[in-house]
């Protein structure tokens, strides 16, 4: 079965042309030399990409292969003005980010809902050559041609906006964590890469509080180039404010797991490092306490404790010891959680964010690959403009450049 969850799709964009100013000179009965009366042509439609908080994948884009904006009109006699040609808005989910399919340049991010981002201007119109009437030029007999379109052939990927993302192997118990903190119902079963999609859960807290968890498929060693899925997905944690790093408690060396994970994030987006982190153990179903109290000293001996934490820190990032199946730790999770996506440090870290949030050019070598995963090849059919505008027969026109 089909996935309804659409992360990325690349569509032909093209804005409209200006329309032509009319060369006309007024010819009328009684009035055998009026003089100049050619109107202006119109403006092109522009491409406009709108942040729309009632979409949260780009499914509604997926069959959109061509978007083109109308043209505007020409201009005409008695200095008629040429109709504007119609814009085009593009609803995305916040999040969406566009880049050039060709160049792999940015270019342009769409973050919150009803936000407004030009893709392509519209041509303006041409002059009439009323516009161009002087004392010594009474009878001028040339216009303006319009502006011509813009075009574009981009790439939206879509990153999802969320609070925490959980972060882990396949396997670490993240979609356990998710159904059993929040209503939803990711897929769950015992073997690797059970999550093909990511997904979001809205975990309450108390007092009526609450905050988004996103879960994206596990990750394995490698994922930064292109093993597993884990490519595919990391882009869905590059704006979360906290990452939850999941290791299971029977692994061999929890440490080591952790510090494989960090690595991937590094070589992935090393901005990705300067987010807070907290570490869960999970599966303590299976540990019992005098275990569970040795792993943490074990953990927390090694390094000296940057900020007092209920349950020990690694480096100085929270450790929390869980269970999703018996709901052990959960409660003390979400205070570890709230605690850390309310830090001031938090705060101040995810303004400065926002001010200063540079994405990343597409590696021009590894842009094919892409999108042939994605299914985004270049099979789209240009068309030409020829074939899709209505060439009006005008007479007595003159132009020039």
């Amino acid at each position: 079965m089909e996935s309804n969850f659409v992360d990325y799709v690349k569509i032909v964009c093209r804005s409209g042309k200006g329309g032509r100013g009319s060369m006309h000179l007024r010819h009328v009965k009684y009035n055998p030399n009026g003089g100049p009366d050619g109107g202006d042509g119109g403006k092109g439609g522009s491409i406009i990409l709108r942040g729309n908080h009632n979409y949260w994948t780009l499914l509604h884009l997926k069959y959109e292969r061509h978007i083109f904006a109308e043209h505007g009109g020409n201009g005409g006699k008695d200095k008629c003005h040429g109709t504007d040609g119609k814009d085009i808005y593009i609803d995305v989910p916040p999040g969406t980010v566009v880049y050039n399919a060709e160049t792999g340049k940015f270019v342009c991010d769409v973050a919150y809902d009803g936000q407004e981002v030009l893709l392509l201007k519209g041509g303006r119109g041409g002059l009439g050559n009323f516009q161009f009437r002087t004392a010594t030029n009474q009878a001028p007999r040339y216009a303006q041609p319009g502006e011509p379109m813009q075009e574009m052939t981009i790439i939206m990927e879509l990153k999802l906006l969320a609070d925490v993302g959980l972060v882990g192997f396949p396997n670490a118990g993240k979609s356990t964590l998710v159904s059993a903190l929040s209503n939803a119902k990711p897929k769950i079963a015992n073997y690797p890469f059970t999550t093909m999609e990511p997904s979001l859960g809205i975990v309450g807290y108390r007092d009526g509080k609450s905050f988004v968890m996103a879960d994206i498929p596990g990750i394995i060693e490698g994922a930064s180039e292109g093993r597993g899925l884990g490519l595919r997905f990391l882009r869905h944690i590059e704006r979360n404010s906290l990452l939850l790093f999941m290791v299971p408690g029977d692994t061999d060396n929890i440490r080591h797991e952790y510090e494989v994970l960090l690595n991937e994030l590094r070589k992935f987006n090393p901005e990705m490092l300067d987010k807070h982190r907290v570490l869960a153990v999970t599966k303590c179903d299976l540990l019992d306490d005098e275990l569970i109290e040795m792993l943490r000293e074990e953990l927390s001996a090694p390094t000296e404790k940057t900020e007092e934490a209920p349950s020990g820190t690694v480096g100085g990032t929270p450790v929390v010891f869980i269970s999703a199946a018996t709901g052990y730790g959960l409660e003390e999770l979400k205070d570890v959680l709230w605690r850390e996506l309310n830090s001031e440090s938090n705060k101040l870290q995810a303004a400065m964010a926002e001010d200063t949030l540079v994405h990343r050019d597409k590696d021009m070598s590894k842009l094919a690959k892409e999108m042939e995963d994605e299914g985004a090849t270049d099979d789209i059919e240009y068309i030409d403009e020829d074939e899709i505008e209505d060439v009006e027969e005008l007479d007595d026109y003159e132009y020039e450049e």
